[in-house]
């Protein structure tokens, strides 16, 4: 896609969805097939309606994105990569993948198909983005919490096509972070099936008592300024709503892109049709703050009346005529023929037999009846007929133009397959374990490492600690500190660079990289890389994958249970969090933030209260993001044997004091039931 184009991409949860978006103007839609999407409760699309959908969508000129954007356990993979496979017998214009196993396997399985990058890869930064791309990515959907500027900085670093969200609803969490509804409820938002309980009460000191909730995001009438950023491709989020909320949003976003007014008419009945208190800008103008948060009151409900609906029905009630088409009317021997074509090479060619003692119908009117195209996707852009006319009737030009429109329409709906080159699903198998559990201790502050740690294989501090700290803790005996580089690097690369770069040359040569952006900089800094949780590890090619990409160790997701953990393959050695609070979400606006006060710049975590007075810390890295860790911190430590599969294991101190991350390490190492309230996680019970 030319850097000149500007593409609206709408959603479509179902057949009437789609048309809704097609009709009121989209030049692409994404969709869900039967499974793998992460909007499992949309209608979504058969593997016959994905079919027909491409036909219809193809033949209007419009592109069809599928989504394929969940984890995958083991299990999975073979159904997803023959979904994939039927995907390119259609075949579709691209598929978004979230699974970074399920990515490189389609690099080298179908290397011909557009392979857009999820906003659930948390791609935020400019190494993510250009690293993505030099893997394969011909696009990349950005995380929603950049601003203009960030996205300039993007665009500046590499070429790939870049997608960006500009209606819609906005998660409190950067998609792919958030494990709220897995932890709290079983229903994975990486699976797709996300419960939403960020919209039910948590409360901040002063707040609105919803302080994870955010309103909808709106920058259609400033659609322009994306283009003006570098983004090719304006989303509009929304496959589980209404074919009225899409056409409505569609209308908008087009008119603004084609340099239109929006009608304030039309502005409000897409406010009316879905919104929580009023529509914000997102971060896309740096705002982050109280000023966004917002639920859906009863006079957002109230407000969607049918008088409403009906008027933006009129919005999609028939075809848009959006596909240029140049006729020619000519007599060949005893034969009135019309050509049809299309601009991408498409011909078609109706013929009806001379009329006889027919008078001349004159060029002028034949020019006026063949451009009739009313209720088809075609324009006409040219006419040609011959200078005296033709002689016949009216009924048979329209039998003429109707014919050769439907079967221009039928070429141009058949593209032929994108080749699929199925390849042996094999993985090597585990190494064979020690029997130990080596641990890995990652601490939030250099306070709070305890004479215990020393036992610990590795530590862990922040990457912004100190220098003097980290000298001083080598001093003292920890000879292995890894550093962790913030999981929102969101604007900070090249101060990140920077720490990195003054911490090895003081020898400390070992980073946790939780996103893909890290990586990158570990690797161009030629550092040892060591995977975090949030790269959401989730099965064997996905680890071959990052050992291939040159990790020396990760950590499997938390999502996985005991059971599938113990069926992972590969040789990367992997490791798995077995004591800690842990991270619900990560933000880049605080819900601290919604107090009166605004930001508080939080030196000790604060908390969020639920509905049942639970309390969940609230944890500031730098200003940079945010976690929000959940109330019970998780216990693995006693359960040695079930641990076998794991090369080793992590500990996570957030909220401790020094003395109480030493009882914790010495239980951990003794192999006790500790005496507080503690979680398995999911370690059993696992996700939907």
């Amino acid at each position: 896609m030319s850097n000149e184009y500007f593409e609206i991409l709408a959603p479509a949860g179902g057949p009437e969805a789609l048309k809704a978006a097609v009709f009121a103007g989209a030049d692409a839609v994404y969709l869900g097939g039967p499974a793998f999407g992460a909007r499992a409760s949309a209608k979504n699309f058969s593997r016959e309606e994905l079919a027909e959908a491409a036909r219809f969508c193809h033949g209007r000129g419009v592109r069809v994105h599928v989504t394929v954007n969940t984890l995958l356990k083991d299990r999975e993979l073979p159904d997803a990569l023959d979904f994939v496979e039927y995907l390119c017998s259609l075949p579709v214009d691209a598929v978004l993948v979230q699974d970074m196993g399920l990515f490189s396997l389609l690099r080298q399985w179908a290397p011909a198909l557009p392979v857009h990058a999820s906003t659930q890869m948390s791609l935020h930064t400019p190494g993510g983005v250009k690293l993505l791309w030099e893997l394969g990515a011909s696009r990349v959907v950005l995380s929603r919490e950049l601003s203009l500027e960030e996205i300039r900085e993007i665009r500046r670093a590499c070429p790939v096509e870049l997608e960006s969200f500009v209606h819609g609803a906005l998660c409190m969490s950067v998609s792919g972070q958030c494990y709220l509804s897995a932890l709290l409820g079983g229903r994975s938002g990486n699976r797709g099936s996300c419960a939403q309980p960020c919209r039910l009460p948590f409360a901040a000191p002063g707040g609105t008592g919803h302080d994870l909730s955010l309103k909808d995001l709106s920058f259609v009438q400033e659609v322009g300024q994306l283009k003006e950023a570098g983004v090719c491709s304006a989303k509009i989020e929304g496959r589980m709503k209404r074919p009225e909320y899409v056409a409505a949003a569609v209308s908008a976003c087009r008119r603004a892109a084609d340099g239109e007014q929006v009608p304030q008419q039309l502005l409000d009945g897409l406010e009316a049709v879905f919104s929580r208190s009023g529509f914000t800008k997102g971060y896309l103008t740096g705002q982050r703050g109280r000023e966004m948060f917002g639920t859906r009151t009863k006079e957002d409900v109230t407000g969607a009346t049918e008088k409403v609906f009906s008027s933006l029905r009129n919005l999609y009630r028939g075809e848009m005529q959006r596909v240029s088409v140049f006729l020619d009317l000519e007599i060949q021997g005893a034969e009135l023929r019309l050509s049809a074509r299309d601009g991408e090479g498409h011909r078609a060619v109706s013929a009806a037999p001379l009329g006889e003692g027919l008078s001349l119908l004159p060029r002028e009117r034949c020019e006026q009846q063949l451009k009739k195209t009313g209720g088809t996707p075609f324009r006409v852009e040219s006419v040609s007929v011959p200078e005296e006319g033709v002689p016949c009737g009216v009924s048979t030009l329209n039998a003429l133009r109707r014919e050769a429109l439907e079967q221009l329409l039928r070429l141009r709906e058949r593209r032929g397959p994108i080749p699929f080159s199925k390849g042996e699903l094999f993985f090597s198998p585990r190494p064979k374990g020690t029997g130990e559990l080596p641990l890995r201790a990652h601490f939030r502050k250099a306070s709070q490492v305890c004479a215990q740690a020393r036992n610990c294989r590795e530590i862990v501090l922040p990457l912004e600690t100190p220098l003097k700290e980290l000298l001083r803790l080598r001093e003292e005996g920890f000879l292995s500190v890894f550093l962790d580089i913030p999981r929102g690097l969101f604007g900070e690369e090249n101060r990140t660079v920077k720490q990195m770069k003054e911490r090895m040359q003081a020898g400390f040569l070992d980073f946790v990289a939780g996103n893909l952006g890290a990586v990158a900089l570990g690797r161009d800094l030629g550092a040892r890389v060591h995977g975090g949780f949030s790269l959401n590890v989730f099965n064997t090619a996905a680890l071959d994958f990052f050992q291939k990409l040159g990790l020396s160790t990760a950590e499997l997701s938390m999502e996985l249970t005991a059971g599938e953990v113990s069926r992972l393959g590969g040789e990367l050695p992997r490791g798995l969090m077995v004591y800690g609070r842990q991270a619900l979400m990560l933000t880049r606006n605080c819900p601290l933030a919604n107090s009166p006060k605004g930001c508080l710049h939080c030196k000790e975590p604060g908390c969020l209260t639920d509905r049942k007075r639970k309390k969940f810390p609230v944890v500031c890295r730098g200003g940079r993001s945010v976690e929000l860790l959940n109330s019970v911190p998780l216990w693995l430590c006693d359960l040695k044997r079930e641990l076998s599969p794991v090369d080793f294991g992590i500990l996570r101190f957030t909220v401790e004091n020094p003395v109480e991350c030493g009882e914790i390490l010495t239980a951990c190492f003794r192999g006790e039931t500790p005496g507080f309230d503690y979680t398995r996680g999911l370690f059993h019970r696992g996700v939907e």
